[in-house]
């Protein structure tokens, strides 16, 4: 990140860079001391024009390190980087005014004299994603400094509340933070600064001798750190781009429920005989009950459930190269979109990191293969002998069947182009008089496959149902908070 010399003279066109980066540091209350260094000096208005003008005219890196800043007075609102008059704002006002700062700076030194951390975190925000959010203007080179902060505003509070073993304060006044926009760099750039006022005497949030369980006192969790961009993200987004997000997203799992939906009628059928046998022998006998495909991906090749897990990756390739061809085709081309998103938002990934879509992909596959393999463990380990002979029969049959060129609407085509496959889920359209199912000639605990495709058509609907039930009720809440939200604003 370069200093332009000019305010608000953002790059524009860039690829490989993230949209929103958030780089967090933290400085010790006795590392401070030992140089002789104040929080409060962040905040210390320069009244020496001269000082000021040396500051100002300084070449260095907007996000310089902590400990450089305290020895650069008045570092969070110098004039170069600044456009307000009163640019540093908080948690209850937009813009403080002298009083608020000279409180300000009373609560800073309180955090230091006793002992707390101090913490930083910027927002680094690319002009590319300001530009198509309608927070910068490149031809007049204004931003919406008033929405850039409500939205730090409330991504403080996750910060401050969720970032630590416990909230940092203890309770709303026992925290001091504030936040400024600088906009002398080729990015904008977003600060914000916090520490809690009173001295820590709670064991959860004291360090230790010795080791210790839980994450390092004064560090903040990187998923945290990854949630608070998002929230971040989310709130600045314009409608229009959160709506193309929404749609898109809601596209991939109305394609990954029909799937799921859809996967019971059209896997347990005589067309997937074979190889639905071959998943059978392949799984460790002594493992059932606990056959699960684990963290590892279907095709990892290690561990107990390797060849298992393998043979049913090749089954739902199967799936979806036919029966589902329609419903795969459109979920994997949703979530291949909303990965040009993830890359304009992250910038370009790194070659061992997976996709959106892949783990979206994943988690589907994992999701069919497990539902599977606890069907199967079903079978009667005692029928072995019988599933050999029966499965054979049903075989043969099979080869009889289209050898002798039977065309009613239950045989399966050699290749898509041969069926016109439908673009809704095939459940409804099996006929289960016509259509031979392998339970048919399996014996079983709880009666035949099509007992079983029964079950486990049912369990998807109870889950399918109560993901809808929670749905509904979270944005009944969401919507309640925001009336509440607009009630206040009309009342004040």
């Amino acid at each position: 990140m370069a200093k332009t010399g000019e305010i608000a003279a953002f790059a524009l066109g860039e690829k490989k860079t993230a949209m929103v980066n958030l780089p967090a540091q933290f400085v010790t209350s006795s590392t401070a001391d030992m140089k002789g260094q104040k929080y409060s000096d962040l905040v210390d208005y320069a009244d020496n024009s001269e000082k000021t003008s040396d500051l100002n005219n300084e070449s260095m890196n907007d996000l310089i390190d902590l400990k450089e800043q305290f020895s650069k007075p008045g570092y969070a609102n110098r004039n170069s980087a600044v456009t307000e008059t009163h640019p540093i704002f908080g948690s209850d006002k937009l813009n403080y005014d002298n009083h608020d700062i000279s409180v300000l700076r009373k609560d800073l030194d309180e955090a230091q004299k006793n002992g707390n951390n101090i913490h930083e975190l910027a927002f680094s925000i690319r002009g590319d994603w300001l530009v198509k959010n309608n927070l910068y203007d490149p031809e007049t080179r204004m931003i919406d400094q008033n929405k850039l902060k409500h939205a730090e505003q409330e991504v403080a509070k996750t910060l401050i509340n969720k970032g630590f073993n416990l909230p940092l304060g203890e309770d709303e006044n026992d925290v001091v933070w504030f936040g400024v926009i600088h906009q002398d760099t080729d990015h904008l750039n977003m600060h914000l600064w916090f520490a809690k006022k009173s001295q820590e005497t709670r064991p959860e949030m004291i360090k230790q001798e010795g080791k210790y369980k839980g994450q390092p006192i004064g560090v903040i969790p990187l998923e945290l750190i990854e949630q608070a961009k998002r929230q971040f993200r989310k709130q600045l987004m314009s409608s229009q781009e959160l709506r193309r997000h929404q749609e898109i997203l809601k596209g991939v799992g109305g394609f990954k429920q029909e799937i799921v939906e859809a996967a019971p009628e059209n896997l347990l059928n005589d067309r997937h005989a074979k190889a639905i046998k071959q998943i059978y022998d392949a799984l460790p006998k002594d493992m059932k009950g606990r056959w699960q495909v684990g963290n590892a991906r279907l095709t990892a090749g290690k561990g107990r459930m390797a060849k298992a897990n393998q043979l049913t990756n090749q089954l739902l390739d199967d799936l979806f190269a036919k029966e589902l061809k329609p419903e795969y085709e459109g979920f994997k081309s949703l979530a291949q979109e909303y990965d040009v998103i993830n890359i304009e938002d992250q910038g370009v990934m790194h070659k061992r990191q997976h996709k959106w879509s892949e783990n979206k992909e994943d988690e589907l596959r994992k999701r069919l293969a497990n539902q599977l393999y606890k069907h199967l463990a079903q079978v009667e380990d005692t029928s072995l002998n019988d599933i050999d002979q029966q499965m054979s029969e049903l075989l043969s049959n099979v080869k009889k069947r289209d050898k002798g060129g039977i065309t009613d609407k239950t045989k399966i085509s050699s290749s898509p182009e041969e069926k016109k496959l439908p673009s809704k889920p095939l459940i409804n359209n099996v006929n289960p008089n016509t259509t031979k199912h392998i339970g048919d000639q399996i014996p079983l605990r709880g009666g035949s496959f099509n007992k079983i495709s029964r079950l486990w058509r049912q369990e998807i609907r109870a889950e399918t149902n109560a993901e809808r039930q929670f749905l509904r009720n979270q944005k009944k809440v969401e919507q309640e908070k925001a009336q509440e939200e607009y009630e206040s604003q009309i009342s004040r």
